[in-house]
């Protein structure tokens, strides 16, 4: 009886250390539901693994478009829904060149996925803002390379094919391309997720039918010509949602009042002046970091920041009793941001901006350098394509190449090759406050 019951009571065990098994093992194999696409499938438990690691987790509290909800408030995506829709594209693709006998080896598609998965990594919260201000001199793709070394040593060198691939050096030079060019899955997610989310309909484009196109050529990515007149609705897409989007000008104006903010934080820091902020915000502020010091620990501290550490410290320090740093922090809490004004010629920016600074500067009593924060020029430049960069190639009919400029049949394409540059003075519209 008791063998009995021991065998019985064993077969239980099995059973049921059987289905933790299994569960774990499916537990790996999600599917995201994805309001661009649908489903979304994670290949492997590699994937998965990083997925759920921290460094990437920290990726859902970073805004995809910055600023961008200040004008467009459904743009609150993040970081987290980009790469992985950005994954979900590159298993599109690699499904197309198989299908097309573009050879791709099963470890070439694990690193494939594995880089565009963590290609954006290394952005910070309000990214190009902070690049501009406390992490000065230190590009995203830099920090992005650094945690993906971080992360290959966690993973016992399964991260070794991804970074050769995402740093160039890898010898198939089509598997970079669809990575990083002017025809990648990067631009084609964020294209038309931004759309999506922000509302602007004229950058939603076909990805499906672009990836659907493509091939590979002498080890070069190329789109067959069927799908040339899809490349040129991509191209005009991306103009139109850099001067809509990107490049709104109420946008591009808050986020140089936060670069602003973040630079005089700096300063008031290095004159030994206390700000409240999180700890790893607080390190950046009192430490002056380039690449060659952005070691373990600058790292560790970087991968601790997201957007609520700067939105929290703008709650702060808008009743700060700098007059500099809380109505600047006042103007993004409150979304009362300086007037911008397109100029015409650089001669009338000036005369606008020297006029501005001496009424800012004896209005509020401050000095002219003070009155730099409130009053300031700059230059937006929009170019959809570029000829000096990696051309997007067209396959044509008779097996031959040719740049998609020489290939398409409209003449203003061409126009998008050169860049439109547009001249601004920001300036306060309202009072500042005592």
């Amino acid at each position: 009886m008791k063998k009995g019951l021991f065998f019985y009571y064993m077969s239980i065990f099995v059973q049921y250390a059987l289905k933790i098994y299994s569960l774990a093992t499916i537990n790996k194999q999600k599917i995201l539901n994805d309001p661009i696409y649908g489903f979304i499938s994670i290949p492997n438990s590699l994937l998965y693994d990083l997925i759920e690691h921290p460094f990437f987790q920290r990726l859902r509290r970073i805004n995809q478009m910055g600023v961008s909800y200040l004008v467009y408030p459904g743009a609150q995506h993040t970081r987290f829904h980009h790469a992985l829709g950005c994954m979900h594209l590159m298993q599109k693709a690699v499904q197309v060149l198989r299908f097309k006998n573009v050879k791709i080896s099963e470890e070439e598609e694990t690193a494939l996925y594995v880089a565009i998965l963590l290609h954006d990594i290394g952005h910070g919260p309000f990214s190009h803002a902070m690049e501009r201000s406390i992490v000065e001199g230190v590009h995203h793709e830099e920090i992005s390379t650094l945690f993906m070394n971080r992360l290959n040593q966690h993973f016992e060198g399964k991260l070794d094919l991804a970074i050769q691939i995402f740093q160039g050096k890898y010898h198939r030079k089509f598997m970079l391309q669809l990575i990083s060019s002017q025809l990648d899955m990067d631009r084609m997610d964020y294209l038309k997720r931004d759309s999506f989310y922000s509302g602007v309909a004229e950058g939603n484009i076909n990805s499906e039918r672009l990836i659907q196109m493509l091939n590979v050529v002498d080890d070069e990515l190329v789109v067959e010509e069927k799908g040339v007149y899809s490349v040129e609705m991509f191209l005009v897409a991306r103009r139109l949602m850099y001067w809509q989007a990107y490049l709104h000008k109420t946008s591009v104006c808050a986020e140089l009042v936060l670069v602003r903010i973040l630079k005089r934080a700096k300063e008031l820091t290095h004159k030994g002046i206390k700000l409240w902020g999180s700890d790893s915000l607080l390190f950046f502020l009192n430490n002056q970091i380039d690449y060659e010091e952005f070691d373990s620990r600058a790292l560790d501290k970087f991968a601790l920041l997201d957007d609520s550490d700067i939105l929290g410290a703008l709650k702060m320090w808008q009743f700060h009793e700098d007059f500099i740093l809380s109505n600047l922090s006042k103007m993004i809490v409150n979304r009362k941001l300086l007037r911008i004004e397109i100029m015409s010629t650089k001669d009338e920016i000036s005369k606008t901006i020297e006029a501005k600074r001496a009424e800012v500067a004896q209005e509020y009593d401050l000095s002219v350098d003070s009155a730099k924060y409130f009053v300031f020029k700059g230059k937006m430049t929009n170019q959809a394509y570029r000829k000096d960069k990696e051309p997007i190639m067209i396959l044509k009919k008779d097996s031959s190449v040719e740049d998609v400029l020489v290939a398409s049949d409209q003449l203003n394409l061409k126009a998008l090759t050169k860049p439109v540059m547009k001249y601004f003075v920001c300036y306060p519209k309202n009072d500042l406050e005592r």
